[in-house]
């Protein structure tokens, strides 16, 4: 009975494991089409990872970043490569309260009139002021500098 009960334990472990893989997985946009992105169709970027749908997705990337960097920065915090430590727009200290979800990820900001700005803009618009290359490099730190 009890080597049943362990069996069953590790059968266990292995399909929540695997499910949270899947799971972990299944968040991941590629940000050339827009479709589920796949670990296995990587390419490096700013010290990190973007993740594709196919073959393809990375080669276009490459030959115009610029055009995708946007989708490219929300991606590498909603996978936890980088993380906020200032606001976006003004750099300054965190204030928890002003919390915004944008793009699935909690974006903070410095005070209210900042928050404004995003909660008053459109979905795509957020995506776009809160990732675009300046606010990203200016609140957003690789995840193993956060603390410094």
């Amino acid at each position: 009975m009890q080597k049943f009960s362990l069996t069953a334990v590790i059968v266990a472990s292995l399909c929540f494991c695997l499910s949270a893989q899947a799971a972990d997985e299944t968040k991941l946009i590629c940000p050339v089409s827009g479709h589920p992105a796949s670990k296995e169709h990587a390419e490096k970027y700013k010290d990190g990872q973007v993740y594709f749908c196919c073959d393809d997705c990375p080669k276009a990337f490459t030959a115009n970043t610029k055009k995708f960097a946007t989708k490219a920065n929300a991606q590498l915090a909603a996978t936890g490569q980088y993380k906020e430590v200032k606001c976006p727009f003004s750099g300054g200290k965190l204030n928890p309260d002003t919390a915004v979800e944008v793009a699935g990820i909690n974006v903070t900001f410095c005070c209210e009139k900042c928050q404004a700005k995003v909660t008053k803009a459109n979905k795509d618009a957020r995506v776009k002021m809160v990732f675009n290359d300046k606010s990203f490099d200016k609140a957003f730190v690789k995840s193993k500098d956060a603390a410094k």
